[in-house]
């Protein structure tokens, strides 16, 4: 019984933080107007990963409250993109994007072998995708708009999703999965913080 209500509130938190995840850092390019710092190739990866990972959940009837919350991050990476192609001046390639995705969709859909092999990837691809938002980081040694407080909740979400996976569908591929993103989302949150330190203490210095 304690176990089920265990369960219940990881499954609850986690979709009630993944309703807002991304909402700073949406609302951090909107006030400077501006993507700096956010990698729009770390986004494009991150997406990659989210509808290969739903579609591999769906595929295989798994529990829908363990992966409720991807749609809602699906949409809200959507938006991000587009606010990275609008400041960019490329909004116009977002209908490629669109037709992209789909494609890629319906081809996870079509052999049981293809969803599989496209699942022992996903790791690695969301890997890579925060590996591309470290390399934007190092690269101009600042952190620009990236949200810390949209990394520190993804670690969150991440940590609670060990153990829904743990205790009910107990699959090693997902599991091992966020062990990987939670390493890595506190990595990259880590690094956002020290940048947004040195930017502080830098100013600091000019004042």
């Amino acid at each position: 019984m304690q176990s089920d209500t265990l369960l219940h509130a990881a499954n609850f938190s986690t979709l009630l933080l993944c309703m807002v995840l991304k909402f700073p850092q949406i609302f951090a390019l909107m006030r400077a107007k501006s993507s700096a710092g956010v990698s729009f190739n770390s986004l494009l990866l991150e997406l990659l990963g989210y509808i290969v990972f739903v579609t591999y959940q769906m595929y295989y009837d798994y529990p829908l409250p363990t992966y409720l919350e991807y749609p809602i991050l699906i949409a809200q990476d959507a938006i991000l993109l587009l606010l990275i192609l609008h400041y960019n001046g490329s909004l116009k390639q977002s209908l490629l994007y669109t037709l992209l995705f789909v494609g890629v969709w319906r081809l996870l859909t079509l052999e049981k072998w293809i969803i599989d092999s496209a699942m022992s990837l996903c790791t690695f691809i969301s890997a890579a995708s925060k590996f591309a938002q470290l390399l934007c980081m190092w690269k101009s040694k600042d952190a620009g708009q990236v949200s810390a407080l949209s990394w520190a909740m993804a670690t969150l979400t991440c940590i609670a999703r060990i153990y829904t996976t743990t205790v009910t569908t107990g699959d090693m591929q997902v599991l091992v999965r966020f062990v990987v993103m939670t390493l890595l989302n506190m990595w990259v949150l880590l690094t956002v913080l020290y940048y947004q330190r040195q930017r502080s203490i830098s100013s600091k210095k000019e004042d």
